[in-house]
């Protein structure tokens, strides 16, 4: 590492930042989730309201997606 940009690191870290009492943590816990990507998508309001969960969500499409498929095969 570029020892300026370590020099900077370390003077912009707060007193009240000590990570020497953090317990627990584990390197690349999320890796793999990380690596196979992520699909975010913000809702809106009046959508969050009505599907509060992101099995609700994805229940409700899944529907939606069955009813297209019907609806072409007839």
């Amino acid at each position: 590492m570029n020892e300026d940009f370590k020099n900077e690191l370390e003077d912009e870290l707060q007193e009240e930042y000590d990570f020497s009492q953090m317990k627990g943590g584990v390197r690349g816990k999320y890796y793999e989730r990380f690596q196979e990507g992520t699909n975010l998508v913000l809702l809106d309001p009046d959508v969050a309201e009505a599907f509060p969960t992101d099995e609700a969500v994805n229940e409700a499409l899944r529907m939606l997606i069955r009813l297209a498929k019907s609806q072409v095969k007839s």
